[in-house]
């Protein structure tokens, strides 16, 4: 009789682990698609396919925004290099020929005439007559 149970017991438990293994699916990295061993809620089967995911994933936005910031120091450091006094009437022809991108700024001031400051951080121009631009420096108080 125990000899029965026993066996009995023994086919039970096989049972329920073939039963629990067969239900686990095999997790594989989204990446690079290996086998992935560890903590169940696991995407990735090492630090360096996370970190390729991560990438691909923020890539258009980072490549934006690096566009940008390059312009934007791009246009800094033009105006840095015209203007080493604080203040400087340079031609458009000038700053075109430089690589200037009249486009990207960071800020605008106008003034209360109604004259509108356009800067690049700290460095700015103001249009005044046709096809001359007063670079200034921004002064902080």
């Amino acid at each position: 009789m125990l000899y029965a149970y026993f066996r009995l017991y023994s086919f039970v438990v096989v049972c329920k682990w073939n039963r629990c293994m067969s239900s686990k699916q095999e997790r594989r990295c989204s990446v690079c698609g290996k086998v992935i061993f560890g903590r169940i809620d696991k995407r990735f089967c090492y630090d360096q396919c996370r970190t390729s995911a991560n990438n691909r994933l923020n890539s258009d936005a980072t490549n934006y925004i690096r566009n940008v910031n390059h312009s934007l120091r791009k246009n800094r450091r033009i105006l840095t290099e015209l203007n080493p006094e604080g203040k400087i009437k340079v031609s458009r022809e000038k700053l075109l020929a430089k690589g200037f991108d009249f486009s990207c700024y960071t800020s605008t001031y106008t003034t209360k005439e109604g004259a509108q400051y356009f800067y690049c951080y700290d460095q700015g121009y103001l249009p005044i007559e046709k096809g001359y631009y007063l670079l200034v420096v921004k002064k902080e108080f």
